[in-house]
């Protein structure tokens, strides 16, 4: 295996997660049973594989034994609003069916011109200064064609029902997170209560439905939830072994190696494997911190200088500030009138800053710590 710091893992070299891959498994299990399925959230911050997760457990709904028909959906800023989701979400719930391999050649070829004359909401006039219009609009194309494509296509291809998977669903802002979380519950649910074993699958940050008002909390109830954290000494193990070869006993030394340097964030262990396989003459097992120097530079050139280019000049002193403090958490508070909460938030916006509860923030890395210490002010 190849690690790709910034790529989501190959479904078919992923290691770790196995708790949350057993309950999605046992979740799907279930739903075959009462013939609707249980909606879920893959929540965790930057970096700590939520898509690799997703792409995962979507091979897994068209395993044989489940046969459910995995729908995968990058949600990204220019989508826009409801409306235009449910117009993506139907293109790829389109071009997903004419892939599948069961398809007879007559379906696929109803599909292909369902693509094109679905129902939609064609001939109307789009007011874009009525958000709410976008929201109801899409809901009523998602509820009508999604009832329209079991009926046509599912049902007589012996599917058991489709999951669609949201990657990045914070992303999709407009008219506001909660409605959107609103409108997504009372539609599967009803999906389910009809008969239609639609769900959704989605990831976003760990503080996702902590932005949710409480007149959100039928939504925030309506999903089981995934939280994913740092790797686990034996998930770095078996990722180690993963990569390089190596037997359990060679392994578990630069394991403990990596779980100092990474914490066991994903994406750090991704990267100073890379960098270990391609730079290291011989057993890249046996010379790790020899080479970090070297390591960490590829690092702070790839990665942590990335981070910089676009903050201000303010938002690089408030960073230099926290990574010269000796607490690891901190609130604007502390910083009088120096540095505003606003500061705070559109660097959390940007990962640079964790959230770690209301009004307390930290660098999202040690590593990240390390790097700002190392530049001069």
């Amino acid at each position: 295996m190849i690690p790709e710091p910034n790529f989501p893992a190959n479904p078919n070299e992923f290691v770790g997660r196995k708790p949350q891959i057993e309950s999605f498994r046992r979740l799907v299990q279930q739903g075959l049973a009462a013939r609707r399925t249980i909606s879920t959230a893959v929540l965790g911050d930057w970096g700590i594989g939520k898509s690799s997760l997703l792409l995962k457990l979507a091979t897994i709904c068209s395993e044989d034994n489940y046969k459910m028909l995995p729908v995968f959906l990058s949600i990204s800023k220019e989508l826009g609003n409801y409306l235009h989701f449910a117009e993506s979400l139907l293109d790829r719930l389109g071009m997903t069916l004419i892939a599948e391999r069961d398809l007879t050649a007559r379906l696929r070829g109803e599909v292909q011109n369902w693509k094109l004359t679905r129902v939609n909401v064609g001939g109307l006039t789009l007011d874009r200064e009525r958000p709410q219009f976008f929201l109801s609009s899409g809901s009523t194309l998602l509820r009508h064609s999604l009832s329209d494509a079991w009926t046509k296509f599912l049902r007589p291809a012996n599917l058991q029902g489709a999951v669609f998977f949201l990657d990045d669903l914070h992303n999709l802002t407009s008219p506001t997170p909660e409605d959107i979380a609103l409108v997504l519950r009372d539609q599967f649910q009803s999906f389910g209560i009809d008969g239609m074993n639609y769900s959704i699958c989605f990831s976003a940050p760990s503080d996702y439905f902590g932005d949710i008002r409480h007149l959100a909390v039928p939504a925030v109830r309506f999903y089981s939830k995934f939280y994913l954290t740092i790797f686990t000494l034996e998930e770095i193990v078996d990722y180690v072994q993963a990569v390089f070869g190596a037997n359990r006993a060679k392994s578990e030394g630069i394991s403990r190696w990596l779980q100092e340097k990474t914490l066991g964030h994903p994406y750090f262990l991704a990267f100073i494997c890379r960098q270990l396989a391609t730079q290291a003459a011989g057993s890249p097992l046996e010379c790790p911190q020899r080479l970090w120097p070297i390591i960490f530079e590829e690092l702070g050139k790839e990665k942590f200088r990335t981070d910089l280019a676009h903050a201000t000049e303010k938002e690089l002193r408030l960073l230099h500030s926290l990574a010269r403090s000796d607490n690891e958490e901190v609130s604007p508070g502390q910083f009088g009138s120096r540095f505003q909460p606003e500061y705070f938030r559109r660097l959390t916006e940007r990962h640079l800053l964790v959230r770690t509860g209301r009004g307390r923030y930290k660098l999202y890395h040690p590593l990240f710590k390390l790097f700002l210490q190392g530049l001069k002010t």
